[in-house]
């Protein structure tokens, strides 16, 4: 597949910009080229005078709208639907098993009390005190909650205090579920990590991990003994802090464990949150993983959403950082270029693993699961619906359509 380079307009603006348009008159660069095409397309007015804007446009690829979708959410019936004072969050990827889908989430019950209450026996966030369940459903629509697949560890393991945001992968018959992990007590400085479970069954029984599969970089250093996540006198790697919502893909006879990282030391950028992505890569599902030198492999997102399209790696970058909101392709699983910016998607997604994916770019985001907010101790999981958009239609222009018909 053609590579393609997206510049960003933010990056770009004090290299584009012009110091002194009156002066200089934005001339053209000399070895840029613009066509009458290009002056139609991007509705130019002069081509002797650029801003910097139409420079950067000049520069966008011309790879069509396929990868562009619009999202919509709906509510579930049965079990998942909204149900006060239970947490319900973070859906797996589904999986067909037997005729029925399969999906595995966070659970917990109880208000959050957050760092000011008793961190020792309260709740801190609402995927605090933690265990895994699943669902199934014939339709995706009305589902049955089956029980616990994965529960906290004893006490002094590390994942004790929490599991939470889990990932479904099926590979040769068997079931590996990866997920993130809290060992007690639970404060700001903690450090998450990744567990893994198996089985020959979707329903179980479980066989986890003894020890992580993945841990942060241990690089930073905290300043002082404060219990302040800012504070740092080395930031460290880009997840020396957390590892947070793995995906393990089987790609190219490896297991490519994605995942997000905090840093120590956290800051802001004029993409808000500091927050990246990275991959660790195996010969085998349950490791050991090996975290890639290329790291971060994004400089933005939130929750891990990727699939396999066109002999190569898909990714939904959504929430935080330069590059949020936008939907990614890399041939190699690791050089991830832009190939769409989108409004905007659903917390957490759930893909559809039973699509097909290769049909078409987005073909695996039609239907979907998700999480919301009802309030902040409270979430449930709903559906997601998505479709490209290729052509805007006004809405005086469809009610005159509908009218004439």
């Amino acid at each position: 597949m053609k590579k393609y380079f997206i510049i960003l307009a933010g990056a770009l603006i004090a290299l584009s910009g012009c110091n002194d348009c009156k002066k200089n008159a934005c001339q053209i660069d000399p070895d840029t080229s613009i066509s009458q095409a290009d002056i139609d397309r991007l509705g130019i007015t002069d081509k002797d005078h650029l801003s910097a804007a139409s420079k950067r446009a000049l520069k966008w690829p011309n790879i069509g709208n396929d990868w562009f979708v619009e999202f919509q959410t709906q509510d579930l019936k049965g079990d998942l639907a909204y149900e006060e004072g239970v947490v319900r969050r973070d859906p797996s990827a589904m999986i067909q098993h037997d005729g029925k889908y399969y999906v595995w989430y966070t659970k917990s019950v109880g208000p959050t009390d957050g760092f000011g209450g008793d961190i020792e026996n309260g709740k801190v966030f609402p995927w605090d005190r933690c265990d895994i369940w699943y669902a199934t459903s014939k339709d995706g629509w009305t589902w049955k909650e089956e029980g616990m697949a994965v529960g906290r560890g004893e006490k002094g393991a590390y994942d004790d205090r929490s599991v939470f945001t889990v990932e479904i992968m099926e590979y040769e018959g068997m079931y590996y579920l990866s997920y993130q992990t809290v060992k007690s007590p639970y404060n700001v400085r903690v450090k998450n990590q990744v567990g893994l479970a198996w089985s020959n069954s979707p329903d179980g029984p479980w066989t986890k991990s003894k020890e992580p599969i993945l841990s942060p970089a241990d690089n930073g250093i905290w300043k002082g003994e404060e219990q302040d996540r800012h504070k740092v006198i080395k930031k460290g790697d880009f997840d020396s802090h957390k590892v947070h919502d793995p995906c393990i893909i089987p790609f190219k006879g490896k297991f490519y464990l994605y995942y997000k990282g905090e840093q120590m030391g956290e800051e802001m950028t004029f993409g808000g949150r500091q927050i990246r992505h990275g991959v660790a890569i195996a010969d085998d599902p349950k490791g050991p993983y090996v975290k890639s030198p290329y790291n971060p492999i994004s400089n933005s997102g939130h929750e891990i959403c990727v699939w396999k399209y066109n002999g190569g790696i898909a990714s939904l970058i959504t929430t935080d950082g330069p590059e949020k909101n936008t939907i990614q392709w890399s041939p190699d699983g690791i050089n991830f270029e832009i190939m769409s910016s989108i409004p905007g998607a659903p917390h957490a997604i759930g893909l559809n693993r039973t699509a097909d994916n290769e049909k078409e770019p987005t073909e695996i985001l039609r239907w979907g699961l998700t999480h919301e907010y009802y309030t902040y101790d409270y979430q449930a999981i709903r559906r997601f619906t998505s479709a490209t958009k290729k052509v805007h239609t006004a809405a005086s222009d469809k009610a005159v359509k509908d009218k004439s018909h």
